[in-house]
């Protein structure tokens, strides 16, 4: 997948799941790698830090 790809699917988990998207993408990208589909794992993990990137850092 590449870049341009994981950040229209990242835009579209924030835009439905707010918040959680990051954990959504993590849960399917450590699902996929468990279930041995690593071109769909590294897919997810693309999306979880594209997600990340559009967060910013975290504040404390």
């Amino acid at each position: 997948m590449d870049t341009s790809k994981a950040t229209q699917h990242a835009r579209a988990l924030l835009s439905s799941l707010g918040g959680k998207a990051q954990a959504f993408a993590a849960r399917r990208m450590r699902e996929s790698d468990e279930a041995g589909q690593r071109r769909e794992a590294e897919n997810w993990k693309k999306i979880r830090l594209a997600i990340a990137e559009m967060r910013g850092p975290r504040q404390t």
